[in-house]
C-alpha cells in the first residue's frame, strides 16, 4: 500500500473520537472529515484544529472510507447514506439494532462493491488470533466456559436510560463475547438464556447466565455480570481498557478431547505422552512466550486499510459476521424474555432486545 487511505468519522462521541486518535496516528490513514451532527461540539473540534462538517453530504470528496461512531439507532441509516456515496466501511459494534437493519446494510455494500466491516476489534489482538491457531491441537471442541463480571459503578447507572430494559450487559457487552466466540469456536447454533436483576432491583438485568449450542456440536456456559466484582472478563484479562483495572486473569477455558486452552493467556494443556489421552494420565501446560500489547483498534484500522486496497483478510469481522454475532445477542435476550432456547434464524428481524 502506497497512499494513505482518505478516512473519515462519523459521530465525535468517546468512541468516534478513539478513532480519530488513530487514524491520526496512522500512516495508512489520511483524516479528511469528523462528521458531526451538534453545533456546540463541531465549535469545539473545530478550536482544536480538526477538519469537522455537519452531514455526511459534507464529506470531502477525496474521502474513500469512513467509521460510524454514531449510536446505534442511527448505525442502519448512516452506513447506507456513506455506502451510497461508494465508501468502504467500518460499522462499529453492533452492526445494527435489528436483524433487518443489518441485512439492509449488507445488501447496500454488495449492492455498491465496498467492504464492510464490522468494529468488533477483540479479533485483531494477536493472543486471540494465535488462540484460533492452537485450537487445533485441541482435537475436537467439545466445550467452552466464560465468565465475565465487572462490577460497574453507582454513578454509571444514573442516567434513567440505564436503569432500563435494553442497557443491561445483554445489550451493552454481550455481544463481544458473541463474536470472539463465533471467531474461535464457530457458528451458534441456539442460546438459552435467564436473567437476574436481584441485586440491583433495576428494571435492567444485572446478570445473566447463558447456554449455548454450535453448529460443530460444542456447548458452552457463560456468566455475565456487571453487579459481580471478580477479576474475570476480557479487558481485566488482557489489560485493553486502560479505565478498567488489568488483573491478567483467564475469562475463558476451551476444552477438546485431546486438550484444553485458557484464554488470554494461551496456556495450553496437552498430553506429553503417547496413546489415548485420558484422566488417569492427566494433561501437562505449556504457556507460550507472551505477546507485546497493541492498540486493537488501530490494528483493526489499518488492516481495513489494506483491504480496500484489495487485501484479503481473514481475521476482521465482516458485514455477515457482524450480523451474526448480533443475531446471537438479540436471541439471549429473546429467550431470556421468552423462558425457551432460541435457536438461530428465531429472532424476529424487528426485535430489539427488550
Amino acid at each position: 500500500m502506497t497512499h494513505a487511505l482518505p478516512l473519515c468519522v462519523i459521530g465525535a462521541g468517546s468512541i468516534g473520537m478513539r478513532h480519530v486518535e488513530v487514524a491520526q496516528a496512522s500512516p495508512l490513514i489520511a483524516l479528511t472529515a469528523i462528521v458531526e451532527a451538534d453545533a456546540a461540539r463541531r465549535a469545539e473540534l473545530r478550536a482544536q484544529g480538526l477538519p469537522v462538517v455537519a452531514h455526511s453530504d459534507d464529506i470531502p470528496k477525496t474521502t474513500k472510507a469512513a467509521v460510524i461512531a454514531t449510536p446505534t439507532g442511527a448505525h442502519h441509516q448512516t452506513a447506507v447514506e456513506v455506502i451510497a456515496q461508494g465508501l468502504a466501511v467500518i460499522v462499529e459494534k453492533p452492526l445494527a439494532a435489528t436483524v433487518a437493519e443489518g441485512r439492509a446494510v449488507i445488501a447496500a455494500a454488495q449492492r455498491a462493491g465496498v467492504p464492510l466491516v464490522t468494529g468488533h476489534h477483540r479479533r485483531c489482538h494477536p493472543f486471540a488470533i494465535k488462540a484460533r491457531e492452537l485450537l487445533s491441537d485441541l482435537g475436537d471442541l467439545v466445550g467452552v466456559q466464560g465468565l465475565w463480571s465487572l462490577r460497574k459503578h453507582d454513578r454509571y447507572f444514573d442516567p434513567l436510560w440505564r436503569r432500563s430494559a435494553g442497557a443491561g450487559p445483554l445489550m451493552t457487552n454481550l455481544s463481544h463475547e458473541m463474536d470472539l466466540l463465533r471467531f474461535l469456536i464457530g457458528d451458534v447454533a441456539e442460546v438459552t438464556a435467564l436473567t437476574s436483576s436481584a441485586r440491583r432491583g433495576l428494571e435492567v438485568e444485572d446478570t445473566a447466565a447463558l447456554a449455548l449450542r454450535f453448529d460443530n456440536g460444542a456447548l458452552g456456559s457463560f456468566l455475565i455480570s456487571d453487579a459481580g466484582a471478580s477479576p474475570w472478563s476480557f479487558e481485566a484479562g488482557s489489560f485493553e481498557n486502560p479505565a478498567i483495572a488489568g488483573t491478567g486473569q483467564d475469562y475463558l477455558r476451551i476444552i477438546g478431547t485431546k486438550g484444553a486452552l485458557e484464554f488470554p493467556s494461551l496456556r495450553l494443556w496437552l498430553a506429553d505422552y503417547a496413546g489415548e489421552v485420558e484422566w488417569s494420565k492427566g494433561l501437562s501446560p505449556n504457556t507460550g512466550a507472551p505477546f507485546a500489547r497493541i492498540d486493537p483498534i488501530l490494528a483493526q484500522m489499518e488492516r481495513f486499510a489494506q483491504v480496500v486496497a484489495g487485501a484479503k483478510d481473514d481475521v476482521l469481522c465482516s458485514g455477515a459476521d457482524g450480523l451474526a454475532a448480533m443475531e446471537a445477542t438479540l436471541a439471549a435476550a429473546l429467550s431470556a424474555k421468552r423462558a425457551a432456547p432460541v435457536a438461530r434464524g428465531g429472532v424476529p428481524p424487528d426485535f430489539r432486545g427488550i
